[in-house]
């Protein structure tokens, strides 16, 4: 599958991350509290995402994917770096600004069932949205949105009266995609939207995402840890470790020859459903576990678990450089 940009106006980054870091403090004693560490979940990380581009940011459980996503939107405080959307200072913005940015910005949650509120009826659940940004004048128009979500969707419009535990993972995934697409975003963040459905409910909602994309001319960052599901959305690769992008280019280019030792890694770890090939190729089985973001290796973070380290990468972080086909990758021996 070829990847290209969707949108003509594919130079300008509508989104722009630089630097960015969110720590969190850890903070001991029950009455006088006292910071005795900072847990550094995102340390220094770059991204820029082009109009009409699908992001894949990738990477194990634990290495900050979630927590940049969730300060993109100011859900998580940053420690430093900058957030530019559409050349807006995303910092900077205060109040009406701010709900202006969450406007077109939409999100889709990993938990299907845990970000939809039991409470409420999947209609209103949708409807929230346009209530919180007065996007419409009345409730007539409200409810003919919805109804026109849910065909966007796939689900029934005779099932907007029902709650969320009347429906199925698949479905209640497609109720948070609409709530998502209801204040009209330009880019929805997709917080591992799949991982917690069946593989074959996962096929149906990629090829929403899919066909979202094209009719709706969205921008994409898509979260997961699976390489396999990325491939299938992504024009570009972002790999996450511990806090820090350790490559990022070219979808096709990252998926034909990775360069950094983690990507390798992750990628010799997808099933291919040829048997001859998947019995004749070397697997790259990574020691131990990924290590605290509390208590980061110095040096190179993946340092502990790479396969080729070196005494430099021990005592030295290594700088990410561009190469010669355009990607960017942190690692000394590349």
């Amino acid at each position: 599958m070829s990847h290209s940009p969707a949108s003509t106006e594919n130079s300008v980054p509508i989104l722009k991350v630089r630097e960015l870091k969110v720590h969190f403090p850890v903070k001991r004693g029950l009455v006088f509290q006292r910071t005795v560490g900072v847990v550094k979940a995102v340390d220094g990380v770059d991204i820029e995402i082009n109009h009409g581009e699908t992001l894949g940011l990738v990477g194990e459980s634990g290495s900050g994917k979630t927590t940049l996503g969730r300060a993109i939107l100011r859900l998580n405080d940053t420690a430093g770096g900058s957030i530019s959307y559409s050349g807006q200072d995303v910092l900077a913005l205060r109040g009406q600004e701010m709900r202006r940015l969450r406007k077109n910005i939409g999100m889709v949650f990993q938990d299907p069932y845990g970000s939809l509120n039991p409470r409420m009826t999947v209609g209103n659940i949708v409807a929230e949205p346009m209530l919180v940004h007065k996007i419409f004048d009345n409730k007539l128009e409200i409810r003919n949105r919805v109804m026109e979500l849910f065909d966007t969707v796939g689900l029934n419009r005779s099932m907007a009266s029902r709650y969320p535990h009347e429906f199925s993972g698949g479905q209640r995934q497609r109720v948070g995609i609409a709530r998502a697409l209801a204040s009209g975003p330009n880019i929805l963040i997709c917080d591992e939207p799949v991982s917690a459905l069946d593989v074959s409910i996962q096929a149906q909602i990629i090829s929403l995402f899919d066909r979202l994309k094209l009719e709706q001319q969205l921008t994409y960052l898509f979260i997961a840890h699976d390489l396999s599901v990325v491939r299938h959305v992504s024009d570009v690769v972002a790999v996450m470790y511990l806090g820090k992008i350790v490559e990022q280019g070219n979808a096709d280019d990252i998926y034909r020859s990775p360069q950094h030792p983690y990507t390798q890694a992750l990628l010799s770890a997808v099933p291919i459903p040829d048997p001859a090939v998947e019995r004749k190729r070397s697997r790259t089985v990574l020691k131990g576990d990924i290590p605290s973001p509390l208590n980061p290796p110095s040096g190179c973070v993946f340092s502990p678990r790479c396969p080729i380290a070196e005494d430099r990468c021990f005592v030295e972080t290594p700088i990410s450089r561009t190469l010669s086909d355009g990607r960017r990758a942190a690692c000394h021996k590349i």
